[in-house]
């Protein structure tokens, strides 16, 4: 327990994962919300954990999601059942859950329109399903109509119903609150303190030129030559002999226009065509755009994690209360070769406090989405 909030961490048999988490959780009394993420083994049993959860702990409020992969307290989890919950003692108009919808625009004015205009909250938490037919959009629509900056991820594509979000007055039922095909989550008034950060996990290799010439996202010509021309340039002369040694290592990264962290999107370099000069990027490109041309390995993804964990901690008056990590499932134990590495640095930096989260298929913050990244949201 630390200043209203608990984490608790179990894995193995489903039908026991309930039982486990409860006997670790201190006295809930005055807790008033649940934070539950499951990874996708434990999926079939998301709705029934979620019932006993709530009947054990007094806690009607829920909200989380399936992860590809949770991390809690220096484990990480990707195919056994296990499931990572925090229980928060907040006041019960410092918060606000709704439920899926792939139209946040008008579900979100229409079923919370009072308690926005009122509270104007500051920060959202959202799970969103990747089956969203329009998730970018879905994504920008929420945090306009909420006001609010946007933390989170997306969840598994590989089970019906991923998304948790079970409102406090919601009558129990077979599903427990659960959701698909859209976005969901958790508005936080002013009055419940937060601190959010992003790390990149790239380190730059060259600098931000500019696109002249483009076709979708395909990409002709960057500084008026040949979009290949200054892509070896940026790599350098060992990567330039051997492009088949850049896959998983080189990307293209695209830089948010009034971003006053320098905050970029990476994306997927796709195909390379030696004889025309161009490149494919996974993202559609026009003429005039910025790009640069990044480098992700492990010893760059911890200087950039230590870098934002830092920064955090200067801006902030004493240690967190409890914290929620979103990490890129492209991260953890497949890029850094063992578990735990990204939650130890934050204890390192941070120091021991309840922290649980999950393992996206691309990350959240303000209104837009990520890859290759990690979202850290503390409660101080």
């Amino acid at each position: 327990m630390s200043g209203g909030f608990a984490a608790a961490f179990a894995q193995g048999d489903a039908a026991t994962l309930a039982g486990r988490i409860l006997a670790q959780l201190p006295d809930t009394a005055g807790a008033t919300l649940g934070i539950i993420y499951v990874s996708e083994p434990a999926a079939a049993a998301l709705s029934g954990l979620v019932r006993d959860l709530a009947a054990g702990t007094g806690i009607a409020a829920w909200v989380g999601g399936v992860g590809l992969g949770i991390c809690a307290a220096g484990r990480e989890v990707y195919e056994r059942p296990a499931v990572a919950v925090l229980t928060a003692a907040l006041p019960e108009d410092g918060f606000r859950i709704f439920a899926a919808t792939d139209d946040p625009a008008g579900d979100l004015p229409r079923h919370h329109a009072r308690w926005i205009e009122t509270v104007q909250p500051a920060l959202a938490l959202v799970h969103a399903d990747p089956r969203c037919p329009d998730l970018a959009r879905a994504a920008i629509d929420a945090g306009t109509a909420s006001g609010a900056f946007l933390v989170g991820g997306l969840v598994s594509h590989q089970c019906d119903a991923p998304l948790v979000a079970r409102q406090a007055d919601q009558a129990a039922g077979d599903n427990a609150g659960l959701g698909r095909g859209g976005l969901a989550g958790l508005l936080l008034a002013p009055g419940v303190s937060v601190a959010t950060a992003l790390t990149q996990g790239c380190t730059p290799v060259g600098p931000v030129r500019r696109i002249d010439e483009a076709r979708d996202n395909v990409i002709l010509k960057i500084d008026g030559r040949p979009a290949l021309s200054a892509f070896l340039d940026d790599i350098g002369p060992t990567l330039a002999q051997d492009l088949r040694r850049i896959g998983g290592m080189i990307f293209a990264a695209l830089p948010i226009a009034g971003s006053d962290t320098g905050d970029y999107l990476v994306r997927n370099l796709i195909a390379i065509d030696p004889r025309q000069g161009w490149i494919a990027v996974g993202a559609d490109i026009a003429p005039g755009d910025a790009i640069l041309f990044c480098r992700r390995d492990p010893d760059s993804a911890r200087q950039d994690l230590t870098r934002m964990l830092r920064q955090l901690a200067g801006r902030m008056q004493g240690p967190p209360r409890a914290g929620v990590y979103v990490s890129c499932i492209a991260r953890g134990a497949s890029l850094f070769g063992e578990e735990g590495v990204e939650t130890a640095l934050i204890r390192e930096v941070l120091g021991d406090f309840p922290l649980i989260g999950f393992f996206a298929n691309g990350e959240i913050s303000r209104d837009r989405l990520y890859g290759h990244t990690g979202v850290l949201t503390l409660f101080t």
